[in-house]
């Protein structure tokens, strides 16, 4: 027992977590991916006796095999785009820190899907490090997923004997760098594509209902896009913000993105382009909803050029945002 204390050196660990996604684009992976995470009372929070029997027997016969179609079309050799750039951000983000004074230690998690928290987590417990920092990479703070995420971190954490030093954070979308690096990339965009009529920063929508209630997350979005828009000079007609990705009956965050597309062919304008700040790494939602369905949508109802700028990925301004978090965040646990 005498050195057992030797284990509990200085160590300091940071799980990067994001929403997640399915191992394989197979109906039977879409169906577990998809139980996980309709199952989540953060994500749908309808009474229980009537929307457990709607998933089980309907919709998880239903929807997996539809959208395992749809991750095929995004699908890479090296699997899900999403894991593929996670794994890189955490690479390139241990680079940044191998010289450091301290004994950083890095792991990724998927709220929904594999790797797991429980699994992350576990490993920072196994390796006797008594401080972790949790960074969901969500910039737009919001109950399906930033929120959903700290209620993963505690299930897990309660069934330990004791609970480590823990740091949260909740949302970065008014962060320097961060408004910095979309603006290069959009910047870097224009550069290349010319610049478009309209340029769209299209966020992951969520049900009206969850604005009343008291959710901020309409509020970030509009503050990213105004701040984006003023360090590139844009005038308000410019640009425009919108919510994807909606599902269901009830009213969701307004305008909604594939209206105002339509809307746009209506007035005449023929040259868009389509940034969504909202998702950190490219996945389903850009890669396929965007850059494929919406664009079909802009051409045939008699558009001309669209364009959608990538997220901020594994490039050198999200890792260099990262690590000002991490630094930012690890501060008073040791000189980092």
């Amino acid at each position: 027992m005498e050195n057992f204390k030797d284990l509990y050196t200085d160590k300091i660990g940071v799980l990067i977590t994001n929403l997640g996604t399915p191992n394989a684009p197979t109906k039977k992976s879409l169906r577990t991916y998809l139980n996980q995470f309709l199952m989540d009372r953060r994500v749908v929070d309808i009474n229980r006796a009537l929307w457990v029997p709607l998933l089980k027997l309907i919709i998880l016969n239903i929807r997996p095999k539809k959208s395992a179609k749809l991750y095929k079309k995004i699908w890479t050799k090296n699997g899900s785009p999403l894991m593929m750039y996670m794994k890189k951000i955490k690479t390139k983000i241990e680079k940044r820190f191998s010289h450091s004074d301290v004994d950083f230690h890095f792991n990724i998690a998927m709220r929904y899907g594999d790797p797991s928290f429980k699994k992350a987590l576990n490993d920072f417990k196994n390796k006797y490090i008594t401080k972790i920092l949790i960074l969901p990479l969500y910039p737009q703070a919001g109950s399906p997923t930033t929120s959903s995420s700290l209620d993963e971190v505690f299930k897990e954490l309660k069934v330990w004997p004791w609970v480590p030093h823990l740091r949260f954070t909740s949302g970065y979308h008014d962060n320097d760098k961060y408004i910095f690096s979309l603006s290069e990339s959009i910047k870097k965009h224009f550069n290349e594509n010319g610049i478009p009529e309209k340029l769209l920063f299209s966020f992951h929508g969520m049900p009206q209902r969850y604005l009343e209630e008291g959710d901020p997350y309409y509020c970030f979005c509009h503050k990213t896009a105004r701040l984006v828009a003023e360090s590139l000079n844009l005038k308000k007609d410019d640009y425009d913000l919108c919510f994807q990705s909606r599902f269901g009956r009830e009213p969701w965050l307004k305008p909604y993105t594939d209206e105002l597309i339509e809307k746009y062919t209506e007035m005449g304008i023929k040259d868009i382009a389509v940034i969504s700040p909202g998702f950190s790494v490219d996945c389903l939602e850009t890669l396929e909803e965007i850059k494929i369905q919406y664009k079909e949508l802009f051409l045939e109802k008699g558009g001309e050029k669209f364009t959608y700028i990538p997220c901020l990925n594994d490039s050198n301004e999200h890792i260099s945002l990262i690590e000002d978090i991490i630094r930012s965040e690890t501060k008073g646990w040791k000189n980092v």
